[in-house]
């Protein structure tokens, strides 16, 4: 962007819905959202679009139970965002490169859908304190 004005974006930061237990045999990258965890995140984002949420790019972790987030909080807005999955959002996220990939978006309103601890230390590092401890409930989202 050298030569225009920087552009703001506006963040925002999911943690992925409710999924099945590790516990069950299952590999953790495969696991998927439970139906009451899909149903209960519909239910919030469609929410959280009435209250004026808007989101032009969405960013995921690899693992299915994100890229299933992702996807519901994209259909939950009429032209729904872009979904791209980006590899700095899988667990011990990579703080630089998802900057980077957020300022080759070009975007203003981003949305980062990630896992629990990276979420919390993510949304530290936004408000200026990487060693704040921030919980995030399963299918919450930080503005």
């Amino acid at each position: 962007m050298r030569g225009m004005a920087a552009l703001t974006t506006h963040l925002y930061i999911v943690r992925h819905a409710w999924a099945e237990d590790q516990g069950l045999g299952i590999d953790d990258h495969s696991r998927r959202l439970t139906k009451k965890g899909r149903k209960r995140f519909a239910a919030m984002m469609k929410n959280l679009c009435k209250a004026g949420m808007q989101v032009d790019v969405v960013a995921t972790s690899p693992l299915v139970r994100a890229r299933e987030t992702a996807e519901i909080l994209a259909e939950a807005f009429d032209h729904a965002p872009p979904v791209e999955v980006v590899d700095a959002l899988a667990p011990a996220s990579n703080w630089p490169a998802l900057v980077e990939w957020t300022t080759q978006q070009n975007a203003a309103r981003v949305a980062w859908v990630g896992h629990m601890p990276c979420v919390s230390r993510l949304v530290g590092l936004m408000i200026g304190d990487g060693s704040a401890s921030i919980r995030m409930q399963k299918g919450a989202v930080a503005s």
